[in-house]
């Protein structure tokens, strides 16, 4: 059992800190000398560790390095959208294998499944691997995939998609492990991963795109929901605080959040205060650049009205705005928000912008897919990241419990194991 322990230490001192000499992972797991040595020898022996190079510098030997061995296990993660899929392929401390860019038919029966592993094989055969190679997939979704059905629900835009169990039947007929997740939730696992939120317990994401969405993450935790529909703030129904009268008809009466800050609504808004725009980014950075105020604080008005509803039953830490139209925004609109949402709920709750660069989904989901593997191959667990792991079900297709082990950047430091 304490060998165990050590060696679980030494893999996951390993997995967050990248290569590292004895010396380094003795001062990280704090095991003597000769203890570390026995302990790389031995995980070396069993093909678990491999030599990386050596580290130069100063006077004397240069120092070895050691790494996790790479080729125990590896990982697909998707983002899947209607317009493009973005896949990756990574080894199993995390190292980006292949990389591919495919339109996928999403349409009303489309053979999705067929199309998918298409997709999959050919990302593969460029990592040198091939289908059977991958433990485990995980793909970001613009909906919310029950995990008592695996049905996906709101998301009209890949019909292909709904009606089915869709991880059931991609794992049974591509013969793999897959897991689908809610495209914002991921985006949150990779801030709580890489992003502003690396040290926070309580925050509410909120996206700003073509669409609307949402994650809330309570203790660590992401609240998917019973029916996977947790953060789905797209559908609550407000009242539109905006000041000017845009050409769509709603009334101060409601309308679903999605309807006043989608890219279309934010389109109209911005045309209602003479601010031009193709796309709802298009219109903000343009404010940005005109000073069109009046424009902005609208837009903001719109975004607390929402906002303010999760706010006052989570009470978060700060308030992450992310997606385009955000990032077009910038720390002017994030400010607008705040002073807009201050004055509809008692908690000061601050409003930022979520740092995450690149394509947050995809690399949430290969956040989300190593997080599986390192605990199936490693043992490695820790509930303080237990969001890193999608629902997993069983055969009756009920919830699994979800275990989770340390982001290789962020989990805490391993306590001292003597030996």
């Amino acid at each position: 059992m304490l060998r165990e322990m050590n060696d679980r230490a030494a893999i996951d001192a390993l997995l967050r800190v990248g290569p590292s000499t004895r010396s380094e992972l003795e001062y990280a797991i704090g095991l003597s000398k000769p203890a570390t040595a026995q302990l790389l020898a031995r995980l070396e022996n069993e093909g678990v560790v491999v030599k990386a190079g050596v580290r130069g510098g100063g006077r004397g030997p240069r120092a070895q390095l050691w790494t996790v061995n790479g080729s125990l296990a590896h990982v697909a993660a998707i983002d899947l959208t209607p317009h493009v899929a973005d896949f990756v392929v990574a080894d199993i401390t995390g190292a980006v294998l292949a990389e591919h860019r495919v339109q996928l038919p999403v349409h009303a029966g489309a053979d999705v499944v067929g199309s998918f592993g298409a997709a999959l094989d050919r990302v593969a055969k460029a990592a040198g691997l091939q289908r059977a190679d991958l433990r485990h997939v995980v793909i970001g979704a613009q909906g919310a995939c029950d995990p008592r059905t695996g049905h996906i629900g709101s998301a009209p835009h890949i019909p292909g998609w709904l009606g089915f169990d869709v991880p059931t039947r991609l794992s049974t007929e591509l013969n793999i492990d897959v897991t689908i997740e809610n495209d914002v939730n991921l985006v949150a696992i990779e801030e709580m991963t890489e992003g502003r939120a690396v040290d926070l317990r309580d925050f509410v994401l909120v996206w700003l795109s073509e669409g609307v969405g949402g994650a809330v993450v309570v203790g660590r935790h992401l609240l998917r929901g019973a029916t996977g529909g947790g953060g789905e703030i797209d559908w609550m129904r407000v009242p539109d605080p905006a000041s000017a009268q845009t050409e769509e008809g709603i009334t101060r009466s409601g309308a679903r959040f999605g309807e006043l800050v989608d890219s279309p609504a934010i389109v109209r808004l911005a045309k209602a205060h003479g601010v031009p725009g193709e796309t709802g980014w298009d219109a903000v950075a343009n404010a940005r650049e005109t000073g069109a105020d009046g424009f902005l604080d609208d837009l903001a008005r719109r975004v607390a009205g929402g906002v303010a509803s999760v706010v006052s039953v989570v009470d978060p830490e700060v308030v992450l705005l992310c997606g385009d139209v955000s990032r077009a925004g910038g720390d002017v609109f994030a400010e607008h928000v705040a002073v807009r949402l201050h004055e509809l709920v008692l908690p000061r709750t601050p409003v930022g912008l979520a740092s995450v660069q690149g394509n947050a989904v995809r690399a949430g989901a290969l956040q989300s897919a190593l997080a599986t593997v390192r605990e199936d191959v490693f043992g490695l667990v820790s509930a303080t990241t237990s969001s890193l792991l999608g629902s997993r079900r069983t055969a009756e297709g009920s919830p699994g419990a979800a275990v989770a082990i340390p982001s290789s950047r962020t989990a805490p430091q391993s306590p001292g194991i003597t030996d």
